[in-house]
């Protein structure tokens, strides 16, 4: 009997051990899966606080889910949506502008990036030729570079003179005034960018062939000019950033964070509700019926 007793005790110390064993070995493996998932999440910010390419990906798909609801409500509603960049050369502008289009319909999102004005523009009431390129009903329009040329790149680069970039600085609000009183929701964005960061960004333009084109004269000629720009921006904040226009300053360090950023302030700033639509479902067809022609097509070679 107490032979048989022993042998029980024996067993359940046995038991005992193993369960210890398995809740250890359960801990480890949670302790283990707790350390991935941190690792998980501090692989999507990256070294230097930068989102990892997942990360902004992710982020960017909601946000363009928006975008769309944005767009459906703006023609639904027919508002009208001015959206102004402006920013020193190498902001991260044109990636910007990319990112907010690159989802929605070209007929309803319009980026305006007018050329150097014509000798007939140039003798035109300056800020004439931006006029026509305003929303109508139904209709977002994004100046990559507006008429606040006249602040930045006219006035630092000797294109206009002292008084008429004065007298710009002084009419601005009372324009925009006009603008948004006609029912038009304007919004105005300056990248700010530190020297560091835009000298490795004209730098990269160099040998990148993707990006050369990016790279012209005038960012050359103003790129040792960087005081003078900063002077001007502040000068013009000073005179136009008023409550019925303001300016909002996005820093454009991390390029997928400003967008991201900028994307999200666009879509809390101008007021839409999603539009409930009918569930779409693809209608049956029949196929077969007609036989195709032998004709001698000319086909684009595939090389990939």
């Amino acid at each position: 009997m107490g032979k048989k007793k022993d042998e029980m005790k024996s067993a359940e110390s046995d038991n005992t051990e193993v369960k210890t064993t398995e809740v250890a070995a359960a801990d480890e493996k949670g302790a283990s899966k707790g350390k991935s998932k941190a690792k998980k999440a501090e692989g999507d910010v990256g070294a230097g606080g930068k989102l990892s390419d997942k990360a902004y990906a992710r982020e960017l798909k909601k946000l363009h889910v928006e975008l769309v609801k944005l767009q459906q409500w703006v023609v639904h509603k027919g508002l009208k949506v001015c959206i102004l960049f402006e920013g020193r050369d190498g902001a991260g502008k044109g990636g910007t502008i990319k990112a907010i289009t690159e989802r929605v319909s070209p007929r309803v999102f319009r980026v305006v990036a007018l050329p150097a004005p014509t000798e007939r523009e140039k003798s035109q009431m300056y800020i004439q030729r931006y006029f026509g390129h305003l929303p109508a009903a139904g209709e977002v329009v994004i100046f990559d570079r507006s008429w606040y040329n006249r602040a930045g790149v006219e006035r630092v680069m000797g294109f206009c003179s002292e008084d008429q970039a004065q007298k710009f600085l002084k009419a601005a609000p009372l324009v925009e005034k006009a603008i948004v009183e006609s029912g038009v929701i304007l919004l105005k964005f300056w990248l700010e960018v530190s020297a560091e960061e835009q000298t490795r960004r004209l730098a990269a333009r160099i040998d990148d062939g993707r990006k050369t084109w990016k790279l012209s004269p005038m960012d050359l000629k103003s790129y040792d000019r960087w005081d003078d720009y900063t002077k001007a921006r502040d000068e013009m904040f000073t005179a136009t950033d008023v409550s019925w226009a303001p300016w909002y300053v996005a820093r454009s360090e991390d390029k997928k964070r400003v967008r991201l950023n900028v994307i999200s302030h666009i879509l809390s700033h101008v007021p839409y509700e999603a539009i409930e639509t009918r569930k779409i479902k693809l209608p049956k067809r029949k196929t077969g019926r007609v036989q195709a022609v032998d004709y001698p097509f000319h086909y684009v070679t595939e090389r990939f």
